[in-house]
């Protein structure tokens, strides 16, 4: 084999493997330029060893040698002495030599090369004798690399989503909604938003349309996005129609009042996070295609009652994957659009309000920088497209119910639980530049972490049993990749967290929860406090990470168990779709119940039963003789 055969064959494999990992397993910026190299390589060694094969082989070479002998007789010697003698010697006394004639003859048998049909297709090299399956295997490697084209550039170029007119419901509380509307047609303008009851109206009840408010004007300052927050009648559980005059309407249930579960007898939100279109690849598929909402819509429908919201993680967008086109402020709101573009995104959002909280791909793969950078651009569309019709901000602490000025954190109230969703990636050190226990190092910034130890100490409102914190990174450092990028980065502020999430169960009656995302795989870890402490058993923390939504899963396992501060519950690695359906229910004890079920491509995988500490006299361990 030639060196060009061999360079025809190798830059082929390599080319397949390298197409089927960005198309089918994780699609990193890193693989389309050795993509596009190996084909580079590909394409002339294919042609110079397609023209120099021979489509005949030797089946048989025979060589068959013929000796011939001859007997001659000496001619006499030219000496007159000997002369007279030789001649009168009788005939069979004469001198005489052999000669010998040698004839060779080679005998060579050709036949057709075999075409090798499977050689050919699954390495690339083309076929001695046929064409036809040397241009098919050809056109097996250029349709790989359109494909990875094909997933970088075409919604870029094709569906950037300029002209994208979508409204979709933020934040509803007891007491009020608020929607989110874009529409980048004047002529649409105003839009008015209206509301109406959609169940069967009660004696007391009004059905008819009633104006939520309006929208008079829209620019490119905020990508032609607008919001409306408009108050709620004082009726939960009742479920009301929206409606825009641009054509946009949707459903939603108004939540149970904080305390309460609600007429189901259940209080039911969804978690999950990461969300990439048309990954993995199918060319089928819309190129702004997300199979995890068609796996939600499925899910929603399963649960009785539906679920009040989606508590979003973060990595709505990824805008550094497969590539980055740009740094500026159009790059990043490009990206909101398309996932709001989706086909699917009615499916998941029409009727379903959703809450975000910020992740690295929102502006930069792990970012640490703080504010500075690319951040304030990719802020923008954050702030228009999800922060704009979140939950309020949290409230500062050492004060009576202010909120946080500015903050990118918010917390709330419903039903039987209360709500902390942190920004992870604004206020954050540098992970790389401080030791992991250093006690100056921090993730949350020093007002944060003070906002979050307030929620953590203050006392709830009867029935408000657990306090949910919502991380975009794991609290866990049970994951061993990129470890420093998450909560095991940050050791010592995560210490003083643990140990406020302890007290709380210390009091008794409130159990605390975290979520988290950001993994593309699921765990549910445990945080028992420290034996011989002050904290009893009943006051162990829980967490449950739940991700992707729609993306990529890591082939490999990353998360192990080393010591007994992090246990593991469940690891659950693959699935390209994960979603978490949270259910409290309130008891007719003082205790409360909290399952969590985990759907992988929506079918229901997994789940668990959490019991909040009971409210009991006792201190320390004490209690846990009587919680069991």
């Amino acid at each position: 084999m030639t060196l060009q055969d061999k360079a025809t064959i190798a830059s082929s494999v390599a080319l397949r493997i390298a197409t089927y990992i960005f198309l089918r397993i994780i699609p990193g910026h890193h693989l389309p330029p050795i993509i596009y190299s190996l084909f580079a390589i590909y394409v002339p060694s294919f042609i110079s060893s397609f023209f120099s094969q021979k489509p005949y082989e030797v089946l048989e070479d025979e060589v068959e040698v013929v000796v011939t002998e001859t007997q001659i007789e000496d001619q006499p010697p030219t000496y007159s002495s000997t002369a007279a003698h030789s001649q009168n010697l009788p005939p069979g006394e004469k001198p005489v030599h052999l000669e010998e004639e040698i004839d060779i003859a080679e005998t060579v048998t050709l036949g057709r090369k075999s075409a090798q049909p499977w050689k050919t297709l699954l390495t690339g090299f083309p076929s001695p004798t046929s064409t036809l399956l040397s241009l098919a295997t050809f056109l097996i490697n250029s349709l790989l690399v359109l494909s990875a084209v094909d997933l970088v550039y075409r919604a870029k170029v094709y569906h950037p989503s300029n002209d994208l007119s979508f409204a979709r419901l933020g934040y509803v509380s007891p007491t009020e909604a608020s929607i989110l509307v874009r529409e980048p047609e004047s002529s649409q303008l105003p839009i008015f938003v209206s509301y109406r009851l959609a169940d069967t109206p009660a004696s007391y009840e009004d059905p008819a349309w009633k104006s939520a408010g309006v929208i008079s004007s829209l620019g490119n300052d905020t990508d032609y996005t607008g919001t409306v927050t408009f108050p709620l009648p004082n009726y939960p559980d009742r479920r009301y129609q929206w409606s825009t005059s641009n054509n946009h309407t949707g459903y939603f249930t108004i939540p149970p009042k904080p305390g309460n579960v609600g007429k189901q007898g259940s209080f039911t939100f969804l978690t999950s996070s990461c969300i990439k279109p048309r990954f993995p690849y199918n060319p089928t598929l819309h190129p702004l295609a997300i199979p995890g909402f068609k796996h939600m819509a499925d899910v929603v429908k399963s649960i009785p009652g539906g679920a009040q919201f989606m508590l979003f993680l973060g990595d709505f967008i990824y805008v550094d994957v497969p590539r980055r086109f740009g740094t500026n402020v159009e790059d990043y709101r490009r990206e909101y659009r398309q996932v709001y573009a989706s086909p699917d995104w009615p499916l998941a959002g029409q009727n379903m309000s959703w809450i975000h909280v910020l992740d690295d791909h929102e502006i930069a793969n792990d970012w640490d920088a703080n504010t500075t950078g690319v951040y304030e651009a990719a802020a923008d569309p954050w702030h228009h497209y999800q922060t704009s019709v979140n939950p309020p901000k949290a409230r500062q602490a050492g004060t009576y119910n202010q909120l946080r000025k500015d903050a990118t954190y918010f917390e709330f109230t419903q039903g039987p639980a209360t709500f902390f969703m942190l920004d992870t990636r604004t206020y954050r050190d540098a992970s790389g530049d401080l030791p992991v226990n250093s006690t100056e190092k921090t993730m949350l910034g020093p007002e944060q972490l003070a906002d979050l130890l307030h929620f953590l100490a203050k006392p709830e409102p009867k029935g408000v049993k657990w306090k949910i914190i919502a991380s975009s990174i794991p609290f866990t450092k049970n994951w061993r990749v990129n470890a420093l990028d998450t909560w095991s980065g940050y050791l010592h502020e995560r210490k003083v967290i643990l140990e406020a999430m302890w007290d709380v169960g210390l009091r008794g009656g409130v159990g605390v929860v975290v979520l988290s995302g950001d993994r593309h795989e699921f765990a549910a870890t445990a945080f028992p406090p420290p034996a011989g402490g002050k904290w009893p058993i009943s006051a162990t923390v829980n967490e449950f990470s739940t991700s992707p939504l729609s993306q990529f899963y890591l082939p490999t396992p990353t998360y192990k168990q080393t010591d007994e501060e992090d246990i593991m519950v469940k690891y659950i690695p693959n699935g390209n779709s994960k979603l978490g359906a949270v259910t409290i229910e309130n008891t007719a004890s003082d205790q409360s119940i909290l399952k969590f079920r985990l759907y992988v491509d929506g079918i229901e995988a997994w789940s668990s039963v959490l019991l909040s500490p009971p409210t009991i006299s006792g201190k320390n361990r004490g209690k846990d003789a009587l919680w069991g």
